[in-house]
């Protein structure tokens, strides 16, 4: 719904400058670097508010060299898509809660608020636009990218007096390179996403940045992705970019879904949420958000408790788990 009481700029006020040279569309559909031909910008600033949103031809942005956030890494991202049905209607998979997430986001990077439904009406308007670009496929979609920036033309560490609000499309096909059927994971307690009283459950790009090192020593150690420890008893966390679940018998001998909980360092992922819904919606079997750790879950794989392990998210869907390389030794499921 929308809010009054937010300062916000209007989805009527919207401006809309069409490109005059369309894009070619690459042939294959791979994963974020197709772009369409418009994007969405609003800029802001502390002494004159949200300017009119404005839909404008793809194009480089033109920022400050002393921008916050190159330097101080003061901005956010979030990930949503429109899906193309069978009756040729094009759909966003629970859009608002997204809103909400970047907005909770926004508070904790110290950037302004905006209005959120207002904001997504011209996200709604920019997919219109640029509707031909969503594949007519079960098995790709138009990855709708929101991203947030402080560009405070400062090098003083303080809230920004100015930002950026943008949204780019792409056309996406399948999140990882691979041709097999599941994903295998490293899991070293050596390396950590994130910690209690951070940014672990905000979708902030440092996030993203700093996972890079260690993913690729998981691709040294034959893996594709990094199971993410926390903890001195190697809590699971999240599986690469994803929200990870575990379907076993648990200890008490009860067939049960369970995710980590949200509690301060996991992402509340869109999909993880719908997971939960529906499966307690279903009611065929225990489904909780619980501490899991790498001992507990090993003793179930060896134990042959294990029924599935998967990770979530909107990038990459539902994503089957194989096999887990931990401590000298591959667990499979």
């Amino acid at each position: 719904m929308a809010d009054g009481s937010v300062p916000s700029f209007k989805a009527a006020d919207l401006v809309i400058e069409l490109s005059s040279t369309p894009k070619a569309k690459q042939e294959e559909v791979t994963f974020g670097s197709d772009f369409t031909d418009h994007m969405l910008t609003v800029e802001w600033s502390a002494s004159e508010g949200w300017q009119a949103p404005l839909i404008k031809p793809f194009g480089n942005l033109s920022l400050h060299p002393a921008c916050s956030s190159l330097h101080y890494g003061i901005q956010l991202f979030e990930g949503l898509k429109a899906f193309r049905g069978d009756d040729n209607q094009l759909r966003l998979f629970r859009p608002m809660l997204n809103m909400s997430r970047m907005s909770n986001t926004a508070k904790r990077a110290c950037l302004p608020a905006f209005d959120q439904s207002e904001f997504l009406e011209c996200i709604r308007r920019l997919v219109e636009i640029d509707q031909d670009w969503v594949p007519h496929s079960d098995s790709a979609s138009l990855y709708i990218r929101p991203t947030f920036l402080g560009t405070e033309q400062s090098l003083g560490i303080k809230k920004p007096a100015s930002a950026l609000l943008y949204v780019i499309l792409c056309r996406v096909g399948s999140y990882f390179n691979s041709e097999a059927e599941s994903l295998s994971l490293w899991a070293d307690p050596k390396y950590t996403r994130a910690w209690k009283g951070g940014t672990g459950n905000y979708k902030m790009g440092g996030n993203y940045g700093c996972s890079l090192f260690a993913q690729y020593e998981a691709e040294a150690h034959g893996c594709q992705q990094v199971l993410w420890l926390y903890g001195e008893d190697h809590q699971i966390t999240e599986a690469g970019t994803m929200n990870i679940f575990l379907h076993w018998i648990n200890e008490d001998g009860e067939e049960e879904l369970a995710t980590p909980p949200l509690d301060g360092i996991i992402l509340p992922g869109v999909t993880r949420q719908s997971i939960l819904e529906l499966t307690r919606k279903w009611g065929e079997f225990k489904v909780t958000e619980r501490y899991l750790t790498m001992s507990q879950l090993c003793s179930a794989l060896k134990q042959l408790r294990v029924k599935g392990v998967f990770g979530s998210g909107t990038a990459c869907l539902i994503c089957p788990i194989g096999h887990i390389v931990y401590q000298g030794e591959c667990f499979a499921d």
